[in-house]
C-alpha cells in the first residue's frame, strides 16, 4: 500500500495545467498585438488577456491554498521563495540599468544628428517640479504606508494593516492616473529622437511595474481580509513590500536623472 506521507520539508509541486494555459495565453496575447498593429483588430488581443487573467486567478488560488491551508510552505520552502524573490529583484535592477545606460550614453555625448544638445532642440521636456514631483511624493508616501502595514502585521494589528495596505493601493492607483495624464499631455512621443525613446521606455516600463505592484498589494489585502497571514507567516506580503520598495527606488533614480538632470 502506497504511503502518502512526506518525510521531508520540501514542496514537490503537484501537476498543474496553469503553466500550459499561461503559455497559450501569452502566445495569443502577442499574436493579438501583431494583429492589432497591422489590422486594427483587437479580438485576439482581448482573448489573450482573458486567458491570462483566468490563469492568474486560478494559479494564485492554488498557491494560496498550498501555503495557507495545506502547510506546504515550510521554513525551508519559504527560505527558497525568499531567495527566488531576491534574485528576481536583482534581475529587475539590471533590466532598468539597461535603460539608464542608454539614457546616459545618449545624454552625456549627444550625436550631431540631434544637434549635439541634450535635450534635443525639437524637444520640450516636462517641468520636473509639477506632476513628476507630485508623483515622487506619492511614491515615497506609499513606501511609508507599506512599511506601516508590515509593522502592523508583525504586531497582529489587523485593522491598521488593512488601512495602511488600502492607502498604499490607492496611492499606487493615483500615481498611475497621473502618469497616464502626463503621457496624454506630453509634447513629444516615443518616435521623437533618442530622448523620446529613452524617456518613454524607462518611465513606461516603470509604470507597468507600478501596476503590477499595485495588483500584488491588492491580492495581499484580499488575503489579509481572509486572514491568510499571521505575524510570523506572511512571506507573500513581504515579497510584495520588497517589490514596492524596489519600484520606489527606481522612480527616485528616474526622477533625478531623466526628469531633473535630463532637463
Amino acid at each position: 500500500m502506497k504511503n502518502n506521507f512526506n518525510y521531508h520539508p520540501f514542496h514537490l509541486v503537484d501537476f498543474s495545467p496553469w503553466p500550459l494555459t499561461g503559455a497559450i495565453g501569452t502566445m495569443t496575447l502577442v499574436t493579438g498585438m501583431i494583429k492589432w498593429f497591422h489590422e486594427f483588430n483587437m479580438s485576439l488581443l482581448i482573448l489573450g488577456y482573458i486567458i491570462i487573467i483566468l490563469t492568474m486567478f486560478q494559479w494564485w488560488r492554488d498557491v494560496c491554498r498550498e501555503g495557507t491551508f495545506q502547510g506546504k510552505h515550510t521554513i525551508l520552502v519559504t527560505k527558497g521563495l525568499r531567495w527566488g524573490m531576491i534574485l528576481f529583484i536583482i534581475s529587475e535592477v539590471f533590466f532598468f540599468l539597461s535603460f539608464f545606460w542608454a539614457f546616459f550614453h545618449s545624454s552625456l555625448s549627444p550625436n550631431i544628428e540631434i544637434g549635439a544638445l541634450w535635450p534635443p532642440l525639437s524637444i520640450t521636456p516636462f517641468n520636473p517640479f509639477q506632476i513628476p514631483l507630485l508623483n515622487t511624493i506619492i511614491l515615497i508616501s506609499s513606501g511609508i504606508t507599506v512599511t506601516w502595514a508590515h509593522h502592523a502585521l508583525m504586531e497582529n494589528n489587523y485593522s491598521q494593516t488593512s488601512q495602511s495596505l488600502f492607502i498604499t493601493i490607492m496611492l499606487g492607483i493615483y500615481f498611475t492616473i497621473l502618469q497616464a495624464y502626463e503621457y496624454l499631455e506630453a509634447p513629444f512621443t516615443i518616435a521623437d529622437s533618442i530622448y523620446g525613446s529613452t524617456f518613454f521606455m524607462a518611465t513606461g516600463f516603470h509604470g507597468i511595474h507600478v501596476m503590477i505592484g499595485t495588483m500584488f498589494l491588492l491580492i495581499c489585502l484580499i488575503r489579509h481580509l481572509n486572514t491568510h497571514f499571521s505575524s510570523n507567516h506572511h512571506f507573500g506580503f513581504e515579497a510584495a513590500a520588497w517589490y514596492w520598495h524596489f519600484v520606489d527606488v527606481v522612480w527616485l533614480f528616474l526622477y533625478i536623472s531623466i526628469y531633473w538632470w535630463g532637463n
